[in-house]
């Protein structure tokens, strides 16, 4: 098998534990401690990875991505195991903990060894679509499975038993098959990268543009679930249909959108009508009830992922119009804002929800997604 291929296939895998884990992540804390609180939980991990970050170039140098990765996957299984035989308070606050945190780790040992396929730059995208398209397509078969895990009952137990099963694959071809490594990252005179990006007017607001985007998908899949099944009283098993067409949008809109930009439009129109579409459908769910119809609510959660399908394709396409794939500490830059965003994103939403309700937290999140990103579109200097 081609290494691209086992890395998709990883990747496929990874998206459904990354889903399962995620999706219930909030409904499980919360069964040890205030809905409110859990989003403290979520930033502290957050802060563990940011603190360990620093250090993975120099582990990767010495015992290579494919190792690590290996190493991770297993680690995640056994947090999973145990998280499975229901433990305590503390100990489950601590094992959610872990399973946070070693999730960027793994996202980061994968994409080194993707780019360590490509030997030719002008067949990036070609492999990089492949790699996120296997990452979709599991998406939208993650919630299918959660609906029928929880039909009877909110075991969560069975999700961190099915999460775990994601990973044997991986770890599988991982300890079968040699995949071809890279030279060792080195993430040189980042802060004068990070001052490079914020003198240029262009970089820095697209770049706030994807930390927008990151926010939106802290904000929408952890407090989401909890809200319609919490306190709407809708079933995982509505919610795992719900949630699969809700991410169709990524399946099949990401492409035309890019082809629509690059022919007709360029980034800035299309990138302004996702953050409309997206904070805009995040604010109507503080209209709902218990008697809202579910396809009134299916509606709104398939809006909010044409938005964030659009803010995404346009975001990257724009930065990597402006900056070249070779340029390590400007791309590390634009990535690092996923850590950021669960450190800001959680705790923004256990303030909101310690004084208000959760309707507060959606108006709020969903204005301020709209606001912002308006801003950092008008900033943004479009190519066409």
């Amino acid at each position: 098998m081609h290494p691209r291929v086992i890395l998709s296939v990883g990747n496929f895998f990874f998206s459904i534990f990354s889903a399962l884990v995620t999706f219930i992540l909030l409904p499980y804390l919360s069964l040890f401690m205030p809905a409110a609180y859990t989003g403290f939980v979520v930033a502290a991990s957050a802060i563990g990875a940011v603190i360990f970050f620093p250090f993975l170039p120099r582990i990767v140098a010495r015992y290579g991505a494919q190792q690590i990765a290996l190493m991770l996957a297993l680690m995640e299984m056994i947090v999973l195991f145990a998280l499975a035989a229901a433990p305590g308070a503390v100990a489950g606050i601590l094992l959610m903990a872990v399973t946070i945190v070693m999730q960027p780790f793994f996202a980061y040992e994968l994409d080194l060894l993707l780019e360590a396929t490509v030997a030719d730059t002008n067949t990036t995208g070609e492999v990089r679509a492949l790699f996120r398209t296997a990452w979709s397509v599991a998406a939208l078969a993650a919630p299918l499975l959660l609906g029928a895990l929880l039909a009877n009952s909110d075991s969560y137990g069975r999700i961190f038993i099915a999460a775990a099963a994601m990973l044997v694959p991986i770890i599988i071809l991982f300890a079968l098959r040699r995949l071809p490594s890279g030279p060792a990252p080195h993430l040189a005179h980042m802060r004068d990268t990070i001052i490079c990006i914020m003198h240029n007017r262009d970089l820095a607001a697209v770049t706030f543009g994807n930390l927008l985007l990151y926010l939106f998908y802290v904000w929408m899949p952890l407090y989401t679930p909890v809200y319609l099944h919490s306190v709407l009283g809708i079933s995982w098993v509505d919610l795992g249909w719900m949630f699969s067409l809700m991410l169709v949008p990524y399946v099949l809109i990401e492409y035309p959108a890019g082809w629509i930009a690059d022919r007709y439009l360029g980034d800035k129109e299309l990138m302004l009508a996702g953050f409309l579409i997206a904070g805009g459908a995040a604010m109507t769910f503080a209209l709902l009830t218990p008697a809202t119809p579910l396809f009134i609510i299916l509606i709104i959660l398939v809006g909010s992922r044409i938005g964030s399908a659009l803010i995404e394709a346009m975001v990257e396409a724009h930065f990597f119009r402006r900056v070249s794939k070779r340029d390590v500490n400007s791309v590390s830059v634009f990535r690092s804002v996923w850590p950021l965003s669960y450190i800001i994103g959680p705790v923004i939403g256990s303030m909101i929800l310690l004084f208000g309700s959760y309707q507060l937290f959606f108006i709020l999140t969903g204005g301020f997604i709209v606001v912002a990103g308006v801003i950092s579109t008008l900033l943004i200097k479009d190519f066409k």
